[in-house]
């Protein structure tokens, strides 16, 4: 779990399986206090539920397209509401994750968190894209040392075993012995 901080607002990043899901819930807290509430706002758009459709039609083989279909007819209206939640469990969503307790939310994978924080603003937008890059970019750099580092411990090992087999004899002559000592 990392963190970044955008226009004093703390905002946490989740893997997982191997995808980063950037939490909506600390980005909403940038527009209001109450999050939920703006969250709500923006699945209630039409553009919104369009967008997570695509977006799940693409990446995700079990997504239930008829669902989606009932939100989209319904998306705009005046008495359509949709949480999160109800998104995930409908239409068997991967885009999106509801958690609840420590460390809860609704998280975003970071297309979709893109796309909502633009929602909130074009330039609050532009400093998380940025802010987010630069923790990559940090990431890789780790991630290059450490890999560096285990390349070398295998090189090490690879050479020394390969020292023992050539190159050092199993018994050495009194011959070589006189070399040795000389």
């Amino acid at each position: 779990m990392a963190k970044i901080t955008v226009q004093n607002t703390n905002i946490t990043i989740i893997n997982m399986d191997g995808e980063d899901y950037v939490s909506i819930t600390d980005l909403a807290r940038h527009k209001s206090d109450d999050p939920t509430a703006v969250i709500g706002n923006w699945m209630r758009n039409r553009n919104t539920i369009e967008f997570l459709g695509i977006w799940e039609s693409l990446y995700n083989s079990d997504f239930k397209p008829l669902e989606f279909e009932g939100f989209r007819r319904q998306a705009g209206l005046n008495a359509f509401t949709l949480s999160p939640k109800k998104w995930i469990e409908t239409t068997n969503a991967i885009g999106l994750i509801s958690k609840s307790g420590r460390y809860g939310g609704t998280y975003a994978h970071k297309d979709i968190a893109f796309k909502f924080a633009s929602w909130i603003s074009v330039e609050f937008e532009l400093y998380i894209v940025k802010e987010f890059q630069r923790l990559k970019e940090e990431e890789q750099k780790t991630l290059g040392w450490s890999a560096k580092r285990e390349l070398s411990k295998i090189n090490y090992r690879i050479h020394t075993d390969a020292i023992k087999q050539n190159l050092i004899p199993a018994e050495v002559t009194k011959a070589q012995a006189r070399i040795i000592n000389t």
